[in-house]
């Protein structure tokens, strides 16, 4: 969301900004390193586009993704932050034709993110003193609030958070041989407390991201 990148585009000293394909990319660069930012608006189908458009339009090398999900391994709790060490679509099913939940020929179950990449999260997230872990992610279009869904998702790809935009994120750039690191707070978890404020969250986190993301860049520019 639009939301999301507004801290990272107030850390640049001046930028420009592209309407493309009915969304607007800023063009900046940030220690030395030159940087594309766009929200991926929501969604796989929008995320694909966005992503697509980076790489082809922009020539993007590296693609940093950040976010939010909810939690699924009881071990998350709300605040926490996850780096998927792959992903996967959750509601993609073919299954009718004797395969696996999350597969479609020509693709694969699963999609791994860079390795270097998230090896590198993990030093900032220590000078950062920042809790991380890695885990496995799961993407669908659909807002996933029903336990039982919940419940399944978890036992079918082992996931330990679910999203709307990662998986994709991550095909087009495995595809098209861009390194890709996916990052996300956890927003809400099955027990979230009634009274908690995802807007107020979503400001909050979008500023912690922001900096990790940064301090990411500034370390890829070295």
């Amino acid at each position: 969301m639009p939301e999301e990148i507004a801290p990272i585009l107030e850390k640049l000293e001046s930028y420009k900004s592209h309407e493309v394909a009915d969304n607007v990319y800023y063009e900046g660069s940030f220690s030395g390193v030159e940087l594309i930012i766009a929200h991926s608006k929501i969604g796989k189908v929008f995320s694909t586009l966005t992503a697509s458009t980076m790489i082809h339009k922009f020539g993007v090398e590296v693609m940093l993704f950040s976010g939010v999900a909810g939690g699924i391994n009881p071990k998350l709790k709300i605040g926490d932050m996850i780096v998927a060490k792959n992903l996967c679509q959750h509601d993609l099913d073919i299954t009718a034709f004797g395969h696996p939940h999350g597969f479609v020929p020509g693709g694969a179950q699963f999609v791994e993110t860079d390795e270097a990449l998230c090896e590198l999260a993990f030093e900032v997230a220590k000078e950062l003193d920042v809790s991380l872990i890695e885990g496995t992610i799961a993407t669908g279009d659909q807002f996933v609030h029903d336990p039982e869904r919940k419940a399944f998702i978890e036992r079918t790809f082992n996931a330990d958070a679910l999203e709307m935009e990662g998986s994709s994120v991550a095909v087009v750039c495995h595809s098209l041989d861009v390194p890709v690191f996916i990052l996300r707070a956890i927003s809400d978890t099955a027990d979230t407390d009634a009274s908690f404020s995802f807007d107020e969250f979503m400001v909050s986190s979008a500023k912690i991201s922001a900096n990790f993301l940064m301090k990411m860049v500034e370390k890829i520019g070295k």
